[in-house]
């Protein structure tokens, strides 16, 4: 089972990590996820578990553990859905531009809602100049 640990202290290592949830059972992988630009941690990481009760054993008796200095939060981490959020996009706005009438599109791009579904075209803003006197 896959477990995410949240809130982590900046300072906290993968090897304090890896201790606190192997007193809980067996532990398979345990990473911290790290900053590319700054090479610091980000505050949360990911454990991994292999045994279903070791695991949900973990979760209930170190969420809300004080770990240097802060109240870390533990729970299961929720899957990635197999399709890419571009690859749904792409779908919507081929079903939006079939649609919608030629002189809709601004440069030809149909907007797409976050979960994928088309929201229309943007009609383009007019401006009109204030007539002095």
């Amino acid at each position: 089972m896959k477990i995410i640990v949240r809130n982590l202290a900046r300072e906290t290592t993968q090897a304090e990590l890896l201790a606190l949830f192997q007193a809980q059972g067996r532990v398979q992988s345990c990473t911290i996820v790290m900053d590319a630009v700054t090479g610091g941690s980000k505050g949360f990481g990911f454990v991994n578990m292999p045994v279903p009760h070791e695991a949900k054993t973990a979760i209930r008796v170190l969420n809300n553990l004080e770990l240097g200095g802060s109240r870390i939060r533990v729970k299961k981490a929720q899957e990635v859905a197999e399709a890419t959020p571009s690859a749904q996009g792409e779908a919507a706005a081929e079903v939006a531009a079939e649609t919608a009438a030629p002189g809709d599109a601004v440069a030809g791009r149909a907007r797409i809602k976050k979960d994928g579904t088309p929201l229309g075209f943007k009609k383009p803003r007019t401006f009109s100049k204030k007539k002095q006197d």
